[in-house]
């Protein structure tokens, strides 16, 4: 099956190709790069030598070679562009969209989080939530969820879901590796600007905290993000005050394991191992645990994931073996790289 990825010069589009190179049932067709079109693949990707005599193309000379007819096609695009690219894509093949575009319910929220008109909503692709995986075999178009949102959500959503926690009361902080920005130049994301510092951004306003309240069924929620001098890499803390003062760090454990116990890349750590952003580096992984703060009456979960795996390529192409009726871990790992 042959796969063209819209957005391929980024870093989220680098790090599908890469996965799509090990992937043993499709072939890269199309690659769209924007303004890296007519760049050799290998310019801006030195790290995947077997795209070595491949050049970037422009939309519309992909969509005129038919780039855009493949098996299935990945938008890999910044957020609000990429509902004009699906819309050039045939009506029968398979779109995984990796930006924001397609994710939200509610147009209002879109207006607010991220502004201009609400391209609609196509399932949700994070499978580990409760249906969604049987929406997204059926489904010919996806939104894949962000970083943010997917550790996030998979911190909280099981304590929700169980009633351990009250859902008006909900914060989460969470510390991303500077890729999460894209690979636009950008001032304050200078090497001299970020090394050595942390700091907070869109306090109070961040746009993925609409995303994140849809997903659990709240209506809203606390979220502030942190830029951490990493270039990959996302821990989020998580938190929610207790429904009741007698839940138990052993409740809480529990239902984060009957959540996760069966699923192939979120892993429960034994009692008394916190997650690292460095442990699941290049994977498809989620790290989760969880306690009650006694002190506070609140529980506290702490995830942790690639920002660029299970954040955003590796979770697309999870959605996409899925919609292909293949193994889902197929092409994807559940181990870190170390150091």
């Amino acid at each position: 099956m042959t796969v063209t990825v819209a957005g391929a010069s980024g870093y989220a589009g680098g790090e599908l190709l890469r996965l799509l190179l090990s992937h043993s049932e499709v072939e890269i067709g199309g690659l769209i790069g924007g303004s890296s079109a007519g760049r050799p693949v290998t310019d801006v990707h030195p790290h995947l030598p077997p795209l070595a005599g491949r050049t970037f193309s422009a939309l519309d000379d992909a969509q005129a070679g038919g780039a855009l007819d493949a098996d299935v096609v990945f938008l890999a695009l910044p957020h609000g562009t990429s509902a004009a690219v699906a819309a050039a894509v045939p009506a029968g093949t398979r779109v995984i969209d990796l930006g924001a575009d397609f994710r939200l319910a509610s147009s209002a929220d879109w207006a607010l989080g991220y502004g201009g008109d609400h391209a609609g909503t196509w399932p949700y692709g994070l499978p580990e939530l409760p249906g969604a995986r049987s929406a997204i075999q059926s489904a010919t178009r996806v939104a894949a969820p962000g970083c943010y949102p997917t550790a996030s959500i998979l911190g909280l959503a099981p304590l929700v879901a169980q009633g351990l926690v009250a859902p008006d009361d909900l914060v989460v902080v969470a510390a991303s590796g500077t890729s999460g920005a894209g690979r636009a130049p950008k001032e304050h994301l200078l090497g001299s600007e970020v090394m050595g510092d942390l700091w907070a951004y869109k306090v109070g306003g961040h746009q993925h905290r609409y995303e994140i309240a849809q997903a659990l069924g709240v209506a809203s929620l606390s979220f502030t993000p942190v830029l951490a001098p990493l270039p990959r890499g996302l821990l989020a803390t998580c938190t929610g005050r207790l429904s009741s003062p007698d839940i138990t760090t052993d409740q809480v454990r529990a239902a984060l394991e009957r959540a996760y116990g069966d699923e192939p890349f979120v892993h429960v750590l034994p009692e008394g191992r916190w997650p690292k952003a460095a442990s699941v580096l290049g994977s498809n992984a989620c790290q989760v645990q969880g306690i009650v703060d006694a002190q506070t009456g609140r529980a506290v979960v702490v995830s942790a994931i690639d920002n660029l795996g299970k954040g955003a390529a590796g979770q697309a192409l999870q959605c996409m073996n899925l919609m292909l009726g293949l193994p889902e871990t197929t092409g994807l790992s559940v181990c870190g790289v170390a150091p």
